[in-house]
Formats: structure tokens, sequence, C-alpha cells
């Protein structure tokens, strides 16, 4: 008896431990996303707004990128010689 006792609270823990995680998992999920979003703006949300704050309003700015030279070189491949044929 003591054996049958075991399993049906065994059991009846499994099932109420379902329910509940079934239950708590979109208020776990919302608090998953919600932490990842405001790491996600922490992490990239605070580069612009830095660079926005240190110009002012309607100045201009140009950033150059050094000057590259492209050599270019003669040989770019092999000429082939063909005929049309008709």
């Amino acid at each position: 008896m003591t054996f049958l006792k075991t399993i049906l609270i065994v059991l009846l823990v499994y099932f109420a431990l379902k329910f509940l995680f079934r239950l708590a998992t979109p208020y776990l999920m919302r608090y998953i996303s919600k932490k990842a979003g405001q790491q996600f703006e922490q992490f990239f949300g605070n580069g612009t707004n830095m660079n926005a704050q240190r110009e002012k309003e309607g100045s201009i700015t140009i950033d150059k990128n050094p000057s590259q030279n492209y050599h270019s070189s003669k040989k770019v491949g092999e000429y082939v010689d063909y005929e049309e044929v008709e």
C-alpha cells in the first residue's frame, strides 16, 4: 500500500509541476524578452545617443576614408583568340 501511495504522490507532484510550468511559461518568456531587449538597447543604443549629444544641431561633419591607392595590373587575364563557326 505504501508503494502505491508513493507512486500516487510522485504522479501528483509531476502533474502539478507540469501544470504550474505551463501557467508560468508566458510570464517567464515575457521577462526574458524584456531583459534581452534592455541589454540590446544598452549595448547598441548608447553609441548613437552619445554622438547625437556631442554634435550641435545643424552642424555638418564629413568623415573621409583614407585615400587608398588601387594598383591595377595590366595583366588581367589571358587573351584567347577565337574564330566564329557558322
